[in-house]
């Protein structure tokens, strides 16, 4: 487990104690009174958002990510983003400014993520770019006590969808989820998810079934699971024992890993362990599954095809992403950590777009982490070329009335497996929102 398990959806905000400060702060943001954070929050140390950017150095910004651990590690999202670095400034840079990325190793525990937060802030970071981290409860404080904003972090806490410094270009788990349970409720029998046995983890459950049962399906089976094991015999025998159950339902049973890295280690115990039941479906997430780990598990002969899969943006082979490519293809096409259908390569791609977004509105003006904020608080509209629908952060969107006040995209898209390969099983995108607005969440 990663820290201190909490026993509903909405009890993953920020403790007790930081709700009157964020509720303050968000108000103060928002109306750009800087005296009013001097004199309400204690402890503010500067003002936020005052340092960092200024004059004509480089406009510093840092983007973070586990890894080497023996969970789940995103090392191409660093690696992009520095990569994203090179490639910009070698075009002229932001606005004329040279751009700096720093670049840190969360270890996915949280006191390296507060050092990253640490670091941000000591560096006069404009900006969090494009990252991954569990720990949100570690390194939001040190954000919001100096302003830094958070853009386009990969959706995998709740407080993503909650801080108001924070700008998410994704619907999170929780989109992929729930699209993925409106899928699966017409066409499977029992439902297994499989999922981590962590803080994060403990949301999958009511997005899924959130989806299932917009559809008449019933609830899935929730089955915890550790998130650094090296075999998932025992998990995968539970799974299929109830998909496999109920044998009058006309769709076959499904099981849904949505275990990370750690998905392709649970595919390999499970294909084992298959031979022993009747047929099953699997279905599951980009981020839990791409075309990497679709080629290792023995492509259209493994375990994977015909599997449905919900991801944020459009398959790989899209050409949205040719100038993602070309970026690489410049900067660091060597670099084998960085791969174009890696969804974390893809989320830093769009984050990073959004933040020169930012920087190009405010033309010769100061960029700071306040400037930053005020721009994407004051109704910018961000385009990413067909990858997302055009973003614009407001505190107070749809689905605040379940803890997401700053999910403003919830669209998925539906893939398949095919032969092997990756495809779009629809074109353009679905809008899980209403899915969303009913799900169970107290």
């Amino acid at each position: 487990m990663t820290g201190k398990r909490r026993t509903s959806l909405r009890s993953t905000f920020l403790p007790r104690s930081f709700r009157f400060t964020r509720s303050v702060r968000a108000t103060a943001l928002s109306a750009g009174a800087v005296a009013a954070c001097a004199s309400l929050a204690v402890g503010c140390g500067v003002v936020p958002g005052t340092t960092g950017g200024s004059g004509d150095g480089p406009i510093v910004v840092m983007t973070w990510a586990p890894e080497e651990t023996s969970a789940t590690n995103k090392p191409g999202m660093p690696a992009f983003a520095r990569a994203y670095a090179r490639w910009i400034n070698a075009n002229g840079g932001l606005n004329g400014r040279k751009l700096k990325v720093l670049t840190c190793n969360d270890h996915n525990d949280t006191v390296s993520a507060a050092k990253c937060a640490r670091r941000a802030v000591k560096e006069d970071a404009v900006a969090v770019v494009g990252s991954y981290s569990q720990h949100s409860d570690a390194f939001f404080p040190y954000l919001e006590g100096d302003g830094i904003p958070y853009i386009g972090g990969y959706g995998v806490t709740n407080e993503e969808f909650t801080s108001p410094l924070s700008y998410p270009v994704n619907g999170g788990q929780s989109s992929l989820l729930a699209g993925l349970g409106k899928e699966l409720a017409a066409t499977c029998g029992p439902v297994s998810l499989v999922r981590p046995d962590t803080i994060a983890g403990d949301a999958l459950p009511t997005m899924l079934n959130a989806g299932l049962t917009a559809g008449g399906h019933a609830k899935a089976k929730d089955q915890r699971a550790p998130e650094d094991a090296t075999e998932y015999s025992a998990q995968s025998e539970t799974a299929l024992e109830h998909a496999t159950d109920g044998k009058s339902r006309s769709g076959k049973g499904c099981v849904v890993p949505a275990l990370g890295d750690r998905t392709s280690t649970f595919m390999d115990s499970f294909r084992r362990a298959r031979t022993d039941y009747t047929a099953v479906n699997t279905a599951t997430v980009l981020g839990s599954v791409d075309q990497t780990v679709i080629d290792a598990a023995g492509g259209g002969s493994g375990p994977y095809e015909g599997s449905y899969v919900t991801g944020w943006y459009p398959v790989a082979s899209d050409p949205a992403w040719d100038p993602m490519k070309k970026v690489i293809s410049e900067q660091a096409f060597s670099d084998t950590r960085i791969d174009a259908g890696d969804t974390g390569v893809q989320t830093t791609w769009i984050a990073y777009n959004v933040f020169r977004q930012a920087v190009e509105s405010l033309g010769d003006g100061e960029v700071t982490s306040s400037s930053v904020r005020s721009a994407l608080d004051d109704g910018l509209k961000v385009t990413t070329g067909g990858l997302t629908p055009t973003l614009r952060w407001q505190f107070t969107d749809r689905l605040a009335s379940i803890g997401f006040p700053r999910l403003v995209n919830a669209d998925v898209t539906l893939q398949t497996v095919q032969k092997g390969r990756l495809v779009a099983a629809k074109k353009g995108f679905t809008d899980v929102t209403k899915t969303l607005e009913k799900a169970d969440v107290d």
